[in-house]
């Protein structure tokens, strides 16, 4: 554990002779930034999960950079600049193919002059720093629901998450600033928090799955008191956002190693504190064996994403919680209900369960009752209309989804192998010329058939 000395030590510096980063390993556009920012008088660095992965020679996803200046003396710098943002204002530079984010230094709630604030009562608090004014906004646990308070540089390193994402490079002679001991974890491939796990965890239970992703994408073991922080505060996880927790679940899950993720999930605690009603169902043995379903989807969802085939959300649900929402569904039909019905009471019932704690958005819970309702129809060759069934905008996800159901069942792959051959020859929809389409003048496509003169009664024939 650090000690609180160490935020005034001096960091590591490391040359650029001595790391491995290459300018021409970075976004061009990142570069112009950075660039921009030094020259105009401002300190400007590399920060966060790009650093750590250009050290790692892996390719980063985006590149985000830090700052001095201020989010208004951002924009004045650069016309292309959006701020955006309510918790902490942000700075997107926009460019024609990519954005790249820009933030200014912050500094943690312990590190400025703060009042906490009660949750209960909702009070906020204002911190003029620099001219500018901040909040900062803390529940009655603990949690950080609102920090607003520049720093620098060292300030921001201290107050970021894990070590390993603490790293940053400075533009102004290409070397690594290292405050918090980040290079030596990577080298030891080491997720560790900065600071006490049980404080950090407790400002945002969030970083709790942001360790366990990183230590599945990377490879790397949890420091000691990092596992056990999080396993001592595992039902902390739902004090979070339900929203926010269901877009970081995405990205652990679509992360390519989502199958690691889960099996950490389980191991920690969290999956039984975010799905009770699944830790549940999966604890009831299948035929004498624990249920692998959730895994083996999840294992076909690395596959598409290795293969840069990600799903889409409702089908990655359909995947997850198939087998789930399968035995719910011959339940309500046991109980006497209707097919389709039973489906939709199905769903309702999953999206009920899990509202508390992760939110699904109604659109998403639409398109998976649509992929659902779909496998029904599959069943049925030709049936009547197939044409329409291949019309309809979940057909591609409930066809996926029925190979990831098909596996070794005769039945259901031969379903599976006659609705790609009967799409594969049918011509896809507003693929034929409309009426009118392509003519210009009345010159170019169908020719127009001339329009017979209307007799009069009593008309001469001329």
């Amino acid at each position: 554990m650090y000690s609180v000395t160490m935020k005034s030590a001096k960091p590591r510096i490391i040359s650029r002779g001595e790391h491995n980063i290459s300018r021409q390993l970075v976004s061009p556009n990142a570069l112009r930034v950075l660039y921009r920012l030094r020259d105009s008088g401002f300190t400007a660095c590399l920060v966060g999960g790009c650093v750590r992965d250009l050290l790692l020679g892996r390719e980063p996803k985006d590149f985000d950079i830090a700052t001095d200046a201020t989010p208004a003396e951002i924009r004045k710098i650069f016309r292309n600049c959006r701020l955006v943002g309510r918790r902490f204002r942000l700075a997107h530079i926009h460019f024609r193919d990519e954005i790249i984010e820009v933030a200014t230094f912050r500094a943690s709630a312990a590190d400025g002059e703060q009042e906490e604030a009660g949750f209960l009562a909702g009070e906020e608090t204002d911190v003029a720093s620099a001219g500018e004014q901040v909040h900062i906004l803390k529940s009655d646990e603990g949690m950080l629901l609102r920090d607003n308070l520049f720093g620098t540089p060292q300030e921001d390193a201290w107050r970021r998450d894990f070590t390993v994402n603490a790293l940053s490079y400075n533009i102004a002679d290409f070397s690594i600033v290292d405050y918090v001991g980040g290079v030596e974890d990577l080298q030891r491939g080491i997720i560790r928090t900065i600071g006490d796990p049980w404080e950090r965890f407790t400002e945002d239970p969030v970083r709790m799955l942001r360790a366990l992703r990183f230590s599945a994408q990377l490879g790397f073991s949890l420091e000691k008191s990092c596992r056990q922080a999080i396993g001592d505060m595992s039902e902390r996880i739902c004090q979070a956002a339900p929203p926010r927790l269901f877009d970081e679940l995405l990205k652990m899950f679509f992360s390519g190693e989502g199958e690691q993720c889960y099996q950490l999930l389980r191991q920690c605690g969290l999956f039984a504190a975010l799905f009770p009603f699944l830790e549940e169902w999966l604890a009831r043995e299948e035929g004498g064996f624990p249920h692998t379903a959730l895994s083996e989807a999840l294992l076909r969802v690395d596959e598409m994403v290795d293969r840069g085939e990600k799903p889409t959300v409702p089908l990655f649900l359909a995947m997850f919680f198939g087998c789930y929402l399968e035995e719910k569904v011959e339940g309500l039909r046991a109980d006497g209900a209707a097919s389709q019905e039973s489906i939709e009471m199905a769903i309702a019932g999953l999206m009920a369960e899990t509202a508390p704690r992760v939110q699904v958005t109604q659109r998403v819970a639409y398109r998976l009752r649509e992929i659902l309702v779909l496998q029904q129809r599959f069943s049925r060759i030709p049936g009547r209309k197939p044409q329409s069934v291949i019309a309809r905008p979940a057909f591609a996800e409930a066809l996926e989804y029925l190979r990831f159901r098909a596996g070794n069942d005769r039945e259901l792959m031969k379903s599976c192998s006659w609705w790609e051959s009967h799409a594969a020859g049918i011509e896809p929809e507003g693929a034929r010329p409309q009426p009118g389409a392509g003519e210009q003048g009345g010159g170019a496509g169908r020719k127009r058939k001339r329009r017979k003169r209307r007799r009069h009664k009593g008309a001469t024939p001329s």
